[in-house]
């Protein structure tokens, strides 16, 4: 696997602003660097790598198969977001960098896997330093052959990624759509009446080869799910029972044991004081905790591989529950502990949801606020009771935090559990601030239990047990964190 000797490269990345620089300053920069090797070995997972794209190939034989790791995305101006390689083909290759494309190339055996990437902008050109990924800028990257090594995968220039795409044989490739659209309409430049049935073919065997988890994927998940409840008591043990603080305070905390502890939030932090509880996606966090008050906090940890985590807890700011609060939070637990004694394999995805909601259904019976009968509620015609319920019973996790959409409906949403799934199992009650249906002292309150588990040969092992469920645990946890006092990670 040696490293391609052709210098093509993306456009160097530059701004309006770079100076025009004099030939004496060039000629400067350009002697007395000392050139430094990378101390490069394969990879641990490099295994699990190779077994998944060999499972990809063995589902399509004979064809391309193009996967890209996506672009830099801007954030503002020039400067752009964090960049995170698509799941799938980090999935595929372990690779975290930009503008990379794995292509597996029909062969006599299979496939043979390159990965299309960039060149080291190397010292031998003015890149390293006028070029904005440059090393002088961005630090020391790899070589072709440094990542080939790394990596356990053939690798080539992206200087030569146009030949290849204009090498595959029309109606033999299958393309990941949606990450890079130069790749994207490359294809389709060779292919005008190509449909996307074929691309999302290529989409859905990803997805249903993620499903079942490896031992390797599902301690990349523990782990991130560990440093998740060491990041829910920091925040306990910062939020103030008798005072309010900010949203983003607490935001603020839970990532930096992200930050410390893994690669980063496996999605943005859902922190919802008071009536900020019962709007599903609240990412903004511009509000203040208030005594009294429950806090919801969905919140996940994505480990060093981009295996995330997904919690949520609900919280009472002043340390205990009011007799509505903790009937409201009881109800939730109830329908989270039945899905969660009921999933085992076998047994279909859809009819946990039918068992979580039904508890929860029965909960806002007898808050006398179902206008019919559970019976009537739970009807296909009817499910009035998701006024207060809103989603799904939960999804399944992985590399992804909604992990395996692209699947198909029988291997999923009417799909049977397999050992080795994991999966959220999160329901919740929700009552608006403006719901007039419901008791001035409901409206506003919010309540989700979520939770990370594997499904196992006789049920489930919950990985997120570290954390407490039960209001009463709850209660005694948040106690016992406010006892032991603000800690930094380390």
């Amino acid at each position: 696997m040696a490293e391609n000797s052709g210098n093509n490269q993306p456009a160097p990345k530059t701004e309006s602003h770079d100076p025009d620089f004099p030939e004496a300053f060039l000629s400067f920069m350009r002697q007395g660097w000392r050139e430094d090797p990378l101390a490069v070995t394969p990879l641990p997972e490099v295994p699990n790598y190779a077994k998944r794209r060999a499972a990809l190939s063995e589902a399509f034989p004979g064809e391309t198969l193009i996967i890209p790791s996506g672009n830099e995305k801007v954030r503002a101006n020039d400067t752009d977001y964090t960049f995170r390689p698509g799941s799938d083909f980090f999935y595929l290759t372990g690779d975290r960098d930009p503008d990379s494309v794995l292509i597996l190339h029909p062969s006599g055996s299979g496939h043979d896997a390159v990965l299309y990437t960039r060149q080291r902008n190397s010292k031998d050109t003015d890149r390293f330093f006028r070029d904005r990924n440059g090393e002088l800028w961005v630090g020391r990257t790899h070589t072709l052959a440094e990542k080939s090594e790394e990596l356990g995968l053939s690798t080539a220039s992206l200087g030569q990624l146009g030949g290849a795409l204009a090498g595959t044989a029309p109606g033999r490739a299958r393309v990941l759509r949606g990450f890079d659209a130069a790749v994207d309409r490359a294809i389709l430049a060779f292919e005008p009446d190509r449909t996307k049935l074929r691309d999302r073919e290529l989409a859905r065997v990803i997805s249903e080869l993620k499903l079942v988890k490896d031992e390797w994927e599902i301690a990349q998940l523990q782990d991130a799910i560990d440093a998740t409840v060491r990041g829910f008591e920091d925040v306990a043990r910062v939020l103030p029972a008798d005072r309010g603080v900010k949203e983003r305070l607490l935001e603020g905390v839970f990532g930096l044991r992200a930050r410390h502890d893994g690669n980063d939030v496996g999605y943005t932090s859902i922190v919802g004081a008071g009536a900020h509880a019962t709007i599903l996606h609240w990412v903004r966090n511009t509000g203040v905790t208030t005594p009294g008050d429950l806090l919801l906090m969905d919140m996940g940890v994505e480990g060093d591989n981009l295996y995330t985590a997904d919690v949520t807890r609900t919280i009472p700011v002043n340390g205990t529950f009011s007799p509505l609060q903790r009937q409201v939070y009881d109800i939730v637990h109830a329908s989270q502990q039945a899905g969660m004694d009921a999933i085992r394999p076998g047994v279909v995805f859809k009819d946990i949801h039918k068992i979580c909601m039904r508890v929860l259904a029965e909960g806002l019976h007898d808050l006398d606020l179902l206008p019919v009968s559970v019976d009537q509620a739970m009807a296909d015609d009817s499910t009035v009771y998701r006024r207060w319920t809103l989603h799904g019973f939960g999804h399944m996790l992985g590399i992804d935090v909604h992990d395996c959409n692209a699947a198909r409906t029988e291997r999923y949403k009417e799909g049977r559990f397999e050992e080795g799934m994991v999966l959220t199992v999160e329901p919740g009650l929700y009552f608006q601030p403006e719901d007039e249906l419901v008791p001035a002292e409901l409206r506003g309150v919010g309540v989700r239990i979520e939770d990370d588990v594997l499904v196992t040969a006789d049920g489930i092992r919950n990985l997120s047990d570290g954390l407490p469920r039960t209001s009463a645990e709850v209660e005694t946890w948040l106690a016992a964190q406010r006892e032991a006092g603000p800690r930094l990670p380390g």
